[in-house]
């Protein structure tokens, strides 16, 4: 939504200035940014006089990782499964036409996916 300025072009630099140096915003950011290190350093500490604790919290991260990987794997076999299923109920003829681009269309996304993924 933009707002609309009456006046001269000096009275609008003025009021687009302030609205974007707003003064509350800026410490508020700035303030949030001091506390988001603090904690970061902290933590970085604690993982730092405790390697055990370092290496359980990577190997549990990884373990994320791999569960999203396979959830990501899953939902893609339920996509393919569900787009057999739809085009199973198609007329033989439009079955081949349309098993064909989907073959295309998801051999060639598969392989962008890849390309980035690697």
């Amino acid at each position: 939504m933009t707002e609309e300025y009456e006046g001269d072009p000096l009275d609008l630099l003025v009021r687009s200035t302030q609205d974007l140096l707003r003064p509350e915003e800026l410490v508020s950011e700035a303030t949030r940014d001091i506390v988001k290190d603090e904690i970061r350093h902290y933590i970085e500490k604690k993982l730092k006089d405790d390697p055990r604790l370092a290496a359980d919290l990577r190997e549990a991260i990884h373990q994320l990782l791999e569960a999203r990987a396979r959830e990501y794997g899953a939902l893609l076999r339920v996509g393919a499964l569900t787009a057999r299923l739809g085009v199973s109920t198609l007329p033989e003829d439009v079955r081949r036409m349309i098993s064909q681009q989907i073959v295309g269309l998801v051999s060639s996304e598969l392989g962008q996916i890849a390309e980035k993924a690697l």
